[in-house]
């Protein structure tokens, strides 16, 4: 059988480094594999390459103009250049120009403010005057997540591109012409009046942090301790990395796409669902109802032999398959396994029922 042409393999030079890829690979992929770092800004691994913002342009010996490497397809021999004096030239020239339109100083980072560390990079940039662009913010936006401040902006379309072709919601796009174009909602509703499921993709994937999670004092903490878990919400098994600060959860984020198994992705209850964890309002202690019919703390051992005294009665009197156990999805793996275990080898029943389990 003749050998697709798919799955050809031949040398591209990269940097004076001669380098092995495949047909259908861009530039970019075979960068990354050799861990030879290229900055990109409307680039997201999960969506289709735009090529639009331009930071990621390199020089290829005969190519009379720089070419974008997360679009441009390799082919055979091709050489290549990242770090080029035009190149460098380029970038110096491209974040001199975002910067003036971006319009926070070099020295404030938003949060996932991947510009303004890029135009550091860059070193001293040109003194541009500061661009007029006046993007319309939406009037009142009201939900209870994530904000957007248009004069961050630069219209990437990372945003969404995101919400259309990985949510495949549309809740928001491109509108308006020129100087003036901004990300806008029909009819420049709430995100709440709109078919936004309020997931916070659009949140994790901006590069210049127009786009944030409404808890900026929490957010800004310096080099949180990352911890991956399993989301419990539903049967999937989405990965997300716990941001811990003082032994508290101070925000959730998902994992680098590509390495988990939802490649990045989160919905709204993974995400931002967790200010449960230490809430003013969680026991903390046993309560056992008494004779009162008010409750009362106890011991970690009277509840549970009253607990247990109490279900072995219901059983005696009525049967196991009287009793019903109701786990949540906001206890650990482990704390759902061990209330089926209890349900089944501990008192005989099948009716064992976890509020994820749809």
């Amino acid at each position: 059988m003749e050998k697709s042409p798919m799955t050809d393999k031949f040398d591209i030079t990269l940097n004076g480094i001669r380098l092995q890829c495949e047909s259908g690979e861009t530039i970019l992929d075979v960068a990354k594999r050799d861990g030879t770092y290229i900055p990109t800004l409307c680039h997201d691994p999960r969506l289709d390459p735009a090529g639009a913002c331009r930071s990621c342009l390199v020089e290829i010996d005969g190519q009379r103009r720089l070419q974008p490497a997360c679009a441009f397809k390799v082919t055979p021999d091709l050489n290549i250049h990242s770090e080029s004096a035009r190149v460098r030239k380029h970038r110096k020239i491209l974040m001199s120009l975002y910067m003036a339109d971006h319009g926070a100083p070099l020295e404030t980072e938003h949060n996932g403010d991947q510009l303004t560390r890029m135009a550091r990079d860059c070193g001293p940039l040109l003194a541009l005057n500061p661009v007029e662009a006046p993007r319309a913010a939406r009037p009142a936006e009201d939900n209870p997540y994530f904000t957007f401040d248009p004069s961050l902006c630069i219209l990437c379309a990372r945003c969404t591109r995101y919400c259309d072709e990985v949510e495949a919601v549309n809740a928001i796009t491109l509108s308006e012409r020129g100087a003036s174009t901004t990300i806008a909602t029909a009819g420049q509703r709430t995100l709440m009046d709109t078919s936004c499921e309020l997931c916070g993709g659009c949140v994790d994937t901006c590069p210049t942090g127009a786009l944030m999670e409404k808890k900026p004092a929490k957010l800004n903490q310096v080099n949180p301790r990352k911890v991956r878990t399993t989301c419990n919400y539903c049967g999937v098994g989405c990965q997300m990395d716990l941001n811990v600060v003082d032994d508290k959860v101070i925000k959730v984020s998902s994992p680098e796409p590509g390495t988990t198994l939802n490649d990045g992705n989160l919905c709204v209850k993974g995400r931002f669902a967790y200010d449960f964890i230490h809430h003013q309002d969680r026991l903390t202690s046993p309560m056992i109802r008494g004779t009162d019919g008010q409750l009362h703390e106890a011991t970690w051992a009277e509840a549970i032999e009253t607990a247990a005294r109490g279900l072995l009665d219901v059983k005696e009197r009525h049967g196991a398959d009287s009793l019903g156990f109701i786990s949540s999805s906001r206890c650990t793996g482990e704390e759902n396994y061990m209330m089926q275990k209890l349900a089944r080898a501990a008192f005989g029943t099948n009716n064992c029922h976890q509020c994820a389990a749809t």
